[in-house]
Parts: C-alpha cells; sequence; structure tokens
C-alpha cells in the first residue's frame, strides 16, 4: 500500500487524508463549486453520497496503485456498511488544485 503523504497529486493526497481523518470540513475545502461524482458509472448526488458512504460509514481508502499522474488510484476502500471492496478512482482537478469530479467503482 502507498502511504497517503507520499500520492503524487497534492489535490488527490488531501482528499485521500480528508477521508481517512472523517474530516468533512477538509473534504468539502477540496471540492470545486458544483463538483460532481459518479459510483459505478451512476452520477449521485455528492453530498449525499458522501455522507452515506464515507462520514457516517467511517470510510477508508487504502490506495494500492497510482496512475495518470497521481489523478487514478486503485483503492481498497472499506466502510462499515459494505465491508472492504477494491475500487478505481479517477479526479478531474482545476488550476487551482480543487476537484471538479470524482469517479469511483468495483475495479
Amino acid at each position: 500500500m502507498i502511504d497517503p503523504a507520499k500520492l503524487t497529486d497534492p489535490s488527490v493526497r488531501a482528499f485521500v487524508s480528508a477521508v481517512n481523518a472523517g474530516d468533512r470540513d477538509a473534504f468539502e475545502a477540496l471540492l470545486a463549486p458544483g463538483a460532481t461524482m459518479s459510483d459505478d458509472g451512476s452520477d449521485r448526488d455528492l453530498a449525499e453520497w458522501a455522507d452515506r458512504e464515507i462520514f457516517s460509514s467511517g470510510g477508508h481508502m487504502s490506495v494500492a496503485s497510482e496512475s495518470d499522474g497521481g489523478r487514478g488510484l486503485i483503492v481498497d476502500y472499506r466502510n462499515n456498511t459494505w465491508g472492504e471492496m477494491r475500487t478505481a478512482w479517477r479526479f478531474d482537478v482545476t488550476t487551482d488544485g480543487r476537484i471538479s469530479r470524482f469517479e469511483t467503482g468495483q475495479a
């Protein structure tokens, strides 16, 4: 596994760190206005999804590998609802370092 502090992209590094710390304020501060996301190919309401899949269920990301300059991850993701599963994550980051979209799904 890759230590989150060693992830290449600073915005993705901060995203993983915020998720793993359960830090909703840090997570939300990383998002660009109007940020979007999808899970298994379906667009979701980002705020509702993050609350359900991360913050109210103890979400945690263990990064197995990164690609695309650190904006693509393979993660062993776990939470108290679904247990652990291998997932793929892809991030779009604005020029000012905020995440405008992320996509996740089973890898």
